[in-house]
């Protein structure tokens, strides 16, 4: 069984209806033990970095989280949830990740013409880079998927799978052997994302 992490972030039925829509089973759970039982985990994730960090600490899952992750077990962050996987994040001011990919977390302002719209919102194309990786093994380089975020993965070029233009290659999505993430939301990118998160549900841990 497949399960969605809820610690009060997160567009956790979205998700789940993604799931039912290519016939796999998920549960959005705040039980650790249900965590640990599951096959793999999805970490889902909006709003802000601080508050999502606090909001996972507090609820008891990080441990958990970070736990399974060493453990092999196949583990997908989606959006603000792929931010976390990171060592520090520097969103107003600089907070700790969980450390399970190294990179840090900046803003897009860094790096983009100071003339394009921030927040990032919209369709845009994946450049896959390096080996294409098992998370797209059903798409192809220059399928569009749906972006909404300011911040973006960076000093992370080894685990870089993909990058979209948004002027400037941001990190799109990444990978560190079992554990996997997309800055994009594949439960809002079509048949992509479906195909993306069928992918995820045939990795090995």
């Amino acid at each position: 069984m497949l399960c969605i992490v809820d610690y009060g972030v997160g567009n956790l039925f979205s998700l789940k209806s993604s799931f039912d829509a290519i016939g796999i089973s998920a549960k959005v759970t705040s039980d650790a033990e249900e965590l640990k039982k599951a096959d793999r985990i999805i970490l889902p994730g909006v709003g802000a970095f601080e508050d999502a960090a606090k909001k996972l600490k507090n609820s008891g899952l990080q441990e958990t989280v970070i736990e399974e992750a060493k453990n092999g077990k196949p583990i997908l962050g989606i959006c603000l949830g792929m931010q976390l996987l990171f060592d520090k994040s520097f969103e107003y001011g600089e907070h700790d990740g969980l450390g399970l990919i190294k990179g840090n977390v900046r803003p897009i302002a860094d790096v983009i013409p100071s003339d394009l719209k921030i927040p990032h919102i919209g369709w845009n194309a994946l450049e896959f880079r390096g080996e294409k990786s098992p998370l797209f093994k059903y798409i192809n380089d220059g399928d569009f998927v749906y972006f909404v975020h300011s911040f973006y993965a960076a000093d992370c070029e080894k685990n870089t799978i993909a990058v979209s233009e948004y002027g400037a290659p941001l990190t799109a999505a990444v990978a560190e052997g079992n554990i996997f993430g997309c800055q994009f939301h594949p439960e809002k990118s079509g048949t992509v994302g479906l195909n993306i998160l069928r992918a995820f549900c045939e990795t090995e841990g």
